[in-house]
């Protein structure tokens, strides 16, 4: 996994969903700061009471790091909105180099404590939605691979572990991000021959976003997560790396930095120390 030339991505075009705050931003923000075109598809377009950042705010921080950003504000789950999403794309920067299906939704809940709403919430934006996403992509991702523009899909879910352990803690959660998976899974396989790289990419450890704080352990957990930084890094070395020897993966994120010899992670961490870290869900 090598990246090439000093900006890899300078000129190449971004499509993700989500966006507007956390992983999804830095990972665009570590992308723009090549010089690359951005397009989010996200939902926040006025600020949200517990949520930080909009749509807006977060192309001014991609703009300002030094990308391009075309704003869509649009539902994943609304198959003529991601279509738009995707003509607009290709319209104003002329291709789509990579993919990134980073919006997702959470619920934690026990089987019989989950409503069918937030399971259906979560089938259509995790699973659903990075489907459709990468669906409407493929044929300017194979017209990016002919010209040998190195296109990516990157899903943002975990390693497909059958250990009854994490389907049985929240059933509806792990259906959605194991869906999310198996799209790498088959994805890859379907769009080896064209060149296609397609992985999925996973946190060691908790991150420290706005739904760690909010739905899974408040300050606490946070206090005990690492930074959006080391996601974001980790995905720049696996969307630059060379797209037809690198596809099929679940990357995760500190193996990928270590991959590349980077091993001092302190700065990720939110609180300074040698204290221990909370590991991640299906790790």
């Amino acid at each position: 996994m090598t990246a090439t030339g000093d900006k890899p991505l300078s000129g190449r075009t971004m499509i993700m969903s989500g966006g507007s705050r956390g992983i999804g931003l830095e990972i665009a923000k570590r992308a723009g700061a090549d010089g690359a075109n951005v397009t989010l598809i996200a939902k926040t377009d006025q600020p949200h009471p517990k949520l930080p950042g909009t749509i807006h705010t977060a192309a001014a921080e991609i703009e300002a790091a030094g990308g391009t950003v075309l704003p869509f504000v649009g539902d994943i789950r609304v198959d003529e909105s991601v279509a738009e999403a995707v003509r607009q794309t290709t319209e104003r920067f002329g291709g789509i180099d990579i993919v990134v299906n980073n919006a997702s939704a959470i619920d934690l809940s026990p089987t019989d404590a989950l409503a069918m709403k937030k399971y259906d919430l979560m089938q259509d934006i995790n699973c659903r939605g990075s489907f459709l996403l990468s669906k409407l992509c493929i044929p300017e991702l194979r017209k990016s691979a002919a010209a040998g523009r190195n296109p990516h899909i990157l899903t943002l879910s975990p390693p497909l572990n059958l250990d009854p352990k994490w389907a049985g803690s929240s059933l509806g959660y792990t259906i959605a991000k194991y869906g999310m998976s198996l799209t790498t899974l088959g994805l890859a396989e379907e769009l080896k021959a064209d060149g296609i790289g397609v992985n999925s990419l996973w946190p060691r450890t908790t991150i420290a976003t706005a739904a760690v704080r909010n739905l899974l352990g408040g300050e606490e957990m946070v206090s005990t997560s690492r930074t959006p930084d080391i996601y974001a890094d980790a995905a720049y070395l696996v969307l630059t790396a060379p797209a037809a020897e690198t596809t099929g993966n679940f990357f995760i994120d500190d193996d990928v930095l270590a991959a590349h010899g980077i091993t001092d992670l302190d700065k990720y961490r939110v609180t300074p120390g040698d204290g221990p870290l909370t590991t991640d869900l299906f790790l």
